[in-house]
């Protein structure tokens, strides 16, 4: 049964994985056996992930390039098919998010959300593509979000971007199931990561931040999610355990989307 979730021998590439969700998906991908390779859009991030990296003890091989850039995109993937090997699993990680209300969001403010987070996995997808279908199969896993299923104020652009994300999850699995390539989604519910700290921070008079509160009290397991929450089911669906699970959004939201919430 072990060996149904070992990557022993497999290359994965996780964008964006210079820290945080991507970071720790690549790691537990390591601890499985796979050879890491990620990208960051700025050299120093690369460089403090690689450091971040050796200090777990695994050797990462890092590279500089813009998701959203499709010929620096292809360039790169041949570099690493050339330098590292034939990349066996894709996790469209690399995103932003905007937290603006929608009538005062500027057009390219919405337009950039969209092209990080739903043409860049588009983009990456396609550049592995190729490769896979002549290696005989592949893994794709994209970072979706709670808010490929639910509105929230002020993240209109991540939400349609996210939605987009789970529908191309879907095509691609349709499209490429027949060359045994796997794509399916994790939908992250709220991780506590450095990113969201100030959301969860103490109020001066000692009470939880109103957020914190609030996402607790809707969440049936009672606490924020971590990193080491996602490591199991990006194994799962990197490994050959999943080789007949396809086009599926994995939920690991502590049962969000499952409750209606307390009555007040």
């Amino acid at each position: 049964m072990n060996n149904r979730f070992s990557l022993e021998g497999k290359v994965a590439l996780v964008t964006g994985a210079s820290y945080g969700i991507g970071f720790a998906i690549a790691t537990a991908f390591a601890e499985a056996g796979a050879t890491i390779v990620f990208n960051d859009i700025r050299l120093d991030l690369v460089e403090k992930g690689i450091e971040a990296y050796h200090a777990q003890g695994i050797k990462a091989h890092g590279y500089v390039f813009d998701v959203t850039n499709e010929d620096e995109v292809n360039a790169h993937v041949a570099k690493i098919e050339k330098e590292v090997g034939v990349i066996d699993i894709l996790v469209n990680n690399a995103g932003i998010i905007k937290r603006i209300p929608m009538h005062e969001m500027k057009a390219s403010e919405f337009r950039q959300v969209i092209d990080i987070d739903l043409n860049g996995p588009f983009i990456c997808a396609k550049a592995v593509i190729p490769a896979m279908i002549k290696k005989g199969g592949g893994k794709i896993i994209n970072i979706c979000s709670m808010m490929s299923e639910l509105g929230r104020e002020t993240v209109s652009a991540y939400a349609a971007a996210k939605g987009g994300l789970k529908m191309l999850t879907r095509n691609i699995a349709s499209e490429y199931g027949e060359y045994n390539i796997q794509c399916n989604g994790i939908g992250p519910g709220y991780i506590a990561t450095p990113q969201t700290a100030p959301l969860r921070e103490k109020q001066p008079d000692g009470s939880r931040h109103p957020f914190d509160s609030f996402i607790v009290a809707k969440t049936p397991a009672a606490r924020w999610g971590t990193t080491d929450d996602l490591k199991g089911p990006a194994i799962f669906l990197a490994s050959s355990a999943s080789d007949f699970v396809n086009g599926h959004i994995l939920y690991v939201d502590g049962g969000i989307l499952a409750y209606i919430g307390k009555q007040p």
